[in-house]
């Protein structure tokens, strides 16, 4: 049984997806073991505490760099026997150090089709904002092993959504999120724990059907 780690920052929405995963008996082969927050009031220990989940916090202000806080979560991480870290709402950026410890055992969710719309300064909103104004009809989500490259490592999954006239980067985020980072984040996360995947340069194979 993998032994999973959420990393978290903010209100934990995927975080829910996943425990709500599990919950109905989706996250195959692996458990959420724990949440460790870069922020202490971050409500996503709040979802981690009454789903039963141990919830950790390793402030980023507490450290003088993003090294120095990557290498104390490393060492909570081995602590804790984790073998796959997810990253849900995590704002920080981590050193090599990370993608050392976990090679191909880092996933992050993405709210666009990656390469469009990643990379530095693309999170949050900010993706949907630059979407809409780019004048995209398509745009979704991106689930991707993690490695040096912010958003560059091998693609795991991805699911369209369209876009509407009207929308705004709110009403984009909400639809993003409900029709695909909740559920390929998941799904993502058991085809790894089920040992379903396998990485050759940036192609990422999956074995059977999905």
């Amino acid at each position: 049984m993998t032994r999973i780690a959420v990393l978290v920052s903010g209100g934990g929405t995927n975080l829910q997806a996943l425990i709500d995963a599990q919950a109905r008996g989706e996250l195959t082969g692996g458990t959420l073991a724990a949440v460790i927050s870069s922020r202490a009031d971050a409500y996503a220990l709040e979802r981690a505490r009454q789903a039963g989940i141990p919830g950790y916090v390793i402030a980023r202000k507490e450290y003088d760099s993003n090294r120095s806080m990557t290498a104390a979560l490393v060492d909570k991480l081995k602590e804790l026997e984790i073998g796959l870290v997810v990253l849900a709402g995590f704002m920080h950026i981590l050193t090599e150090e990370m993608v050392r410890a976990y090679p191909n055992a880092i996933l992050n969710v993405h709210p666009a089709l990656i390469p469009s719309f990643c990379g530095a300064g693309y999170y949050g909103l900010h993706v949907h904002e630059k979407a809409l104004a780019y004048g995209v009809k398509v745009t979704g989500a991106t689930v991707h092993f993690v490695n040096e490259e912010p958003d560059g490592g091998p693609i795991i999954l991805q699911k369209a959504v369209d876009i509407f006239p009207g929308d705004t980067p709110e009403l984009l985020q909400r639809r993003v999120m409900e029709q695909a980072e909740w559920q390929i984040l998941p799904q993502a996360v058991s085809l790894f724990c089920q040992g379903r995947l396998s990485v050759e340069g940036r192609i990422v194979t999956i074995k059977g059907e999905i």
